[in-house]
């Protein structure tokens, strides 16, 4: 069965006259029976008996009417929910993004997309970094921001900005109307980061091994901002990707350049490489990219 062959069959059962009916439907009176014939032969029976004067349904197109009037209308929800999807008038999306960029960047992006789509429903998995890669690989969610990976092994990784650390420290320091500080002299106070497996925790002993060591940890916490509140209270210093710049200093801390070394990475969208986005997530891709790709307080 078709639907074109169903809305045949109900139009030609509710008017009981193909003429009538083949003006509904815009078919000549030939079309409309070669079209209910091609049904009755594909079913297996006759649905409507046709006299000269009058027309009406078998036993087995009285059974049919109900069914084919629930297909039909089955069929044309389906044909209009899709409608709405790909016009974005419905719709979910899900993001994963690790949590100093979900909290510091992506509402403003957020904001902008429900402006733009506000029945599209987007769920947000603020999930350390490696996780968020996991999540894409996983199907789990269309769209991750993190760190750029080491292995893009079907991925694809789109930058939006370089993102380098800073240093954090209490707002009394001694450093407080320094324009920056090198990492010696930070790493000589008593030193306060993320626990592992914290990407953030594993960059930094990554790339200060070779110039000064083992990095040593006064104290440590899960979440950036309790890192935040106890620089401000005076117990140690810390460094963040800047874009948890805000975080910090609303915190109480005071966040300065840090030298020797830098330390960045990129920062972009990741997605499965072979997977095509469905229509809410591009439109997400694109405000994000619109919105995020090289924002001006994350260049220094």
């Amino acid at each position: 069965m078709t639907p074109r062959q169903l809305r045949a069959f109900v139009t030609v059962a509710q008017t009981l006259n193909f003429a009538q009916a083949g003006e509904r439907l815009h078919l000549s009176q030939p079309a409309l029976s070669l079209t209910i014939k091609a049904l009755e032969e594909d079913l297996g029976g006759p649905l409507l008996v046709r006299s000269t004067r009058s027309v009406s349904l078998t036993p087995e197109g009285e059974i049919l009417l109900p069914l084919a009037r629930q297909l039909l209308a089955d069929w044309d929800n389906t044909e209009e929910r899709l409608r709405q999807h790909f016009t974005l008038q419905l719709g979910k999306v899900s993001i994963a993004a690790m949590p100093s960029f979900a909290a510091n960047l992506l509402p403003d992006a957020l904001r902008r997309f429900k402006d733009q789509h506000p029945k599209v429903n987007v769920a947000v998995h603020d999930v350390i970094n490696e996780e968020v890669v996991e999540m894409v690989r996983q199907r789990r969610v269309e769209l991750g921001i993190a760190f750029e990976p080491e292995s893009v092994r079907s991925l694809s990784f789109e930058p939006l900005f370089l993102d380098r650390f800073v240093a954090v420290v209490p707002r009394q320091s001694s450093w407080a109307n320094a324009p920056s500080v090198t990492w010696a002299q930070l790493l000589e106070a008593d030193f306060i980061t993320l626990q592992r497996p914290s990407a953030v925790r594993l960059l930094l002993e990554a790339d200060l091994r070779e110039r000064h060591g083992r990095l040593a940890v006064a104290l440590e916490s899960h979440q950036l901002s309790t890192v935040g509140r106890m620089v401000a209270c005076g117990l140690g210093v810390s460094a963040v990707p800047a874009l948890c710049r805000q975080q910090m200093e609303a915190s109480g801390a005071l966040c300065l350049a840090l030298e020797e070394p830098r330390i960045e990475r990129r920062i972009g969208l990741m997605r499965l490489a072979d997977h095509q986005l469905s229509s809410a997530a591009q439109a997400l891709h694109d405000v994000l990219v619109q919105v995020l790709a090289r924002p001006q307080s994350l260049r220094t």
